[in-house]
């Protein structure tokens, strides 16, 4: 499956969150949403990332926009990893790594010589409209929130 592009419509995403309940791309309908993806709960640049979401997180509020953190750990670790670094994000459960795959972040990765499956570090802006405005691809974590939020404010 190919990865959405700019302009296409967001596919669909209904996952279970931190807290327990569900949430649904759908629920944001009118306001942008910041969807980003991650390896794993609680591993340094995840960690920065989360960190740095949640720091700008009134500031995304200001611009109309909703962060929602994606990776394939379980509820309980994400709200192990909520709990201790003081997250405020939204911090979704792909256990399946259906999301993960219908925006193809779920790819192989390569460490010291090993080939192996897992999330790529990605972002996706998606507009008020459910299309997606602007995508990051192997994302490094210095700098990435700014870029995002200038991208959000930027979107109608």
């Amino acid at each position: 499956m190919t990865a959405p592009q700019p302009g296409d419509l967001a596919p669909p995403v209904t996952l279970p969150r931190d807290g327990g309940e569900t949430v649904s791309l759908a629920d944001f309908a009118g306001r942008k949403v910041v969807l980003y993806f991650y390896p794993r709960d609680d591993t340094s640049g995840c960690t920065k990332e989360a960190l740095g979401f949640t720091e700008a997180a009134e500031v995304f509020a200001q611009a109309g926009t909703v962060v929602l953190g994606i990776s394939k750990d379980s509820v309980a670790k994400h709200e192990k990893f909520r709990d201790k670094h003081g997250l405020s994000v939204i911090l979704l459960s792909d256990a399946d790594g259906d999301v993960c795959e219908r925006y193809g972040t779920w790819v192989e990765k390569s460490m010291y010589g090993k080939t192996h499956m897992g999330i790529e570090r990605a972002t996706f802006l998606i507009d008020a409209e459910g299309r997606i405005a602007q995508v990051w691809r192997k994302v490094k974590v210095p700098g990435h929130v700014e870029a995002v939020l200038e991208a959000a404010r930027t979107l109608g």
